[in-house]
């Protein structure tokens, strides 16, 4: 029994967990900015709702 996989079949893994960490990365920044965000609106003088 032989465990080697075909390039093709390993180029296709490699784009796949390539295009799963972009979504990842771009997925936790947005939810990071929006952290910073409401952050700073909640402890900044002139931003806060009256």
């Amino acid at each position: 029994m032989t465990t080697y996989i075909f390039f093709d079949t390993a180029l296709r893994i490699f784009v796949n967990a390539y295009l799963v960490s972009v979504v990842l990365l771009l997925s936790a920044s947005v939810i990071g900015l929006a952290v910073i965000e409401s952050i700073e609106k909640e402890h900044h003088p002139f931003l806060k709702s009256r």
